[in-house]
């Protein structure tokens, strides 16, 4: 079969999930032989992260919905031969749609990765976004998919549920006493670990009062990531009396020696997930996972199965749940094994991108 070129479109100009997501698919796609553009403001992260990491990246003026970002992103797919364009973000759907539906010529299909639990709005101009001007539509977990159908009435035909895929050769297991040497992290405390940006919504504050509150004040905490909610996570760790015994290491390119040094891995997010990378990182290298009911988590984190499940922006329940594994060794042991074998068998990378490629041949050929 002919390659195909695939170009992804992406106006957000922050970091975190979706932007990796969209640069491990591509890089993965164009491995296998595909031609990839990545289209992108030129102040945004990923568009320097997409140059670094070998991808054909475009610069327009797309960050916010104008004219003249229109006219730009009509003027380039005009001149260039594309199969199939893969939207991210609303800005970015709505102008690519409107450029295509312009077209000059025959117009690419588009592709629309719905990558957050957000409610999409129920209007007609949604409606022809998604509906019309659409050809596919992917969500990153089944709950997702389940309410465009179920809440906005979206044909079930044209929705496909395909979760981000990890680099299950690249997050792996390890000597957790090693990793916490190479890092500086305490020898014996068990540790506590979230990977994640700092926004309010993964609920970073949340697991701060749960870890406060625990009785054994010699555990730990890894807080890695970076963003919006640094200044206010570090002066609630100085309220809470916990400098000591939190880490908080920033932005990291490889997080893998963090997941090897943890015991337990905790993602309290109360809105926007599908099911987040991080967990299933986490779960690749045999992590017990304490986690919420939001978005498509429950898809990974099976309550009492992989981890343990509570509800969001509720302290007590996160720290009765991270108590209980802190002091349960066999338990921990039994999720870690569930964990690793689910990562194995539902979200390899080598899943995603079989499924995201037999979706893009199909809307290529259309």
């Amino acid at each position: 079969m002919r390659p195909l070129h695939i170009v992804h479109t992406e106006a957000s100009q922050g970091w975190g999930g979706q932007e990796i997501r969209i640069l491990t698919e591509a890089q993965g796609m164009q491995a296998r032989g595909h031609r990839i553009t990545l289209i992108a403001p030129p102040e945004a992260n990923i568009y320097r992260e997409g140059k670094a990491r070998g991808l054909d990246v475009v610069a327009l003026p797309i960050g916010r919905k104008s004219v003249g970002g229109l006219m730009a992103m009509r003027r380039w797919l005009g001149t260039n031969a594309v199969d199939v364009v893969n939207t991210h973000s609303s800005t970015d759907a709505w102008l690519a749609a409107l450029a295509c539906r312009f077209h000059p010529n025959k117009a690419p299909a588009i592709v629309r990765t719905r990558h957050i639990s957000a409610p999409v709005p129920y209007n007609a101009a949604t409606r022809w976004l998604y509906s019309t001007a659409s050809r596919h539509i992917v969500t990153t977990g089944e709950k997702l998919r389940n309410e465009l159908i179920d809440r906005n009435g979206f044909d079930p035909k044209q929705i496909t549920s395909v979760p981000t895929g990890i680099d299950t050769d690249a997050f792996i297991p390890g000597d957790k006493r090693a990793a916490r040497q190479r890092l500086g992290l305490p020898l014996d405390a068990k540790i506590i670990g979230i990977v994640a940006t700092l926004r309010s919504w993964k609920g970073h504050s949340y697991l701060l009062d749960a870890f406060a509150e625990l009785p054994d004040k010699t555990t730990h905490m890894a807080i890695v990531g970076d963003g919006p909610q640094q200044h206010a996570l570090k002066s609630q760790i100085s309220r809470l009396g916990l400098d000591d015994r939190v880490t908080m290491p920033g932005n990291l390119g490889d997080v893998v020696p963090w997941l090897q040094a943890m015991d337990i891995f905790a993602l309290p997010s109360y809105a926007n997930e599908g099911v987040p990378q991080a967990i299933l990182q986490a779960m690749s290298c045999g992590i017990p996972v304490v986690s919420t009911t939001i978005g498509s988590i429950t898809e990974a984190v099976r309550d009492r199965e992989t981890g343990i499940i509570v509800p969001p922006r509720d302290s007590a329940a996160l720290g009765g749940a991270l108590h209980e594994l802190l002091n349960d060794a066999d338990l921990r042991l039994r999720f870690s094994d569930a964990s690793l074998k689910m990562a194995h068998e539902k979200f390899g990378l080598g899943i995603m991108l079989d499924k995201m490629e037999g979706i893009f041949r199909g809307v290529a050929g259309g």
